[in-house]
């Protein structure tokens, strides 16, 4: 009776158990890809801002908002002072700047969400790609097209360690511009 039993266990119960774990894990793994490396993530923001607008079609320069972003390694979302530099004047009179101007009048942080993130283990360093001549468009996507900002690539290691292994065909225009570091100090520190 009792090798009967685990005949049965063998038989049946284990590789019904192993294909279900295999199959839960194989539709988790597929189902969350999006969440995990935040590609095709793109929220609403509480106002509408087009990039298409302000960097495409006005060429304003990533860096005139995005600022420090050639000297830190953060690109920040820009302060309301930015965007009020313009707005005080330019159309000051539509919903959404209206919006903007009352919490830059009361002080208030304006509440964008974030979409570009990587992890917290991983240090990121943005002064390091712009001033090797690395344009935002390569890891943000195509940008001054964009109405409504999302992210476009992966920011997994792999990617990372893909741009960083193979540099020089990435970036042919980049004469100087050396492979990046591989090992795994240089993002886990």
């Amino acid at each position: 009776m009792k090798k009967t039993f685990i005949d049965y266990v063998l038989r049946v119960r284990l590789p019904i158990t192993l294909f279900v774990a295999l199959l839960s894990f194989t539709i988790t793994y597929f189902a969350s890809r999006a969440e995990r490396d935040g590609v095709g993530y793109t929220p609403n923001q509480p106002i509408s801002f087009s990039h298409k607008l302000h960097v495409g079609d006005m060429k304003i320069d990533c860096q005139y908002c995005h600022t420090g972003v050639e000297k830190s390694r953060y690109a920040m979302v820009p302060p309301l002072e930015t965007c009020m530099n313009c707005h005080r004047i330019a159309r000051k009179d539509k919903p959404d700047i209206i919006k903007l101007t009352n919490y830059y009048n009361k002080g208030i942080a304006f509440p964008w969400k974030r979409i570009h993130r990587v992890p917290d283990f991983v240090y990121f360093n943005h002064s390091v790609h712009v001033n090797n001549g690395i344009d935002c468009v390569n890891c943000h996507g195509n940008v001054p097209q964009m109405e409504k900002i999302g992210q476009m690539n992966s920011f997994t290691m792999s990617a990372c360690l893909d741009c960083h292994r193979n540099a020089h065909q990435r970036f042919p225009e980049l004469k100087n511009l050396n492979s990046g570091p591989a090992n795994c100090y240089t993002c886990h520190r």
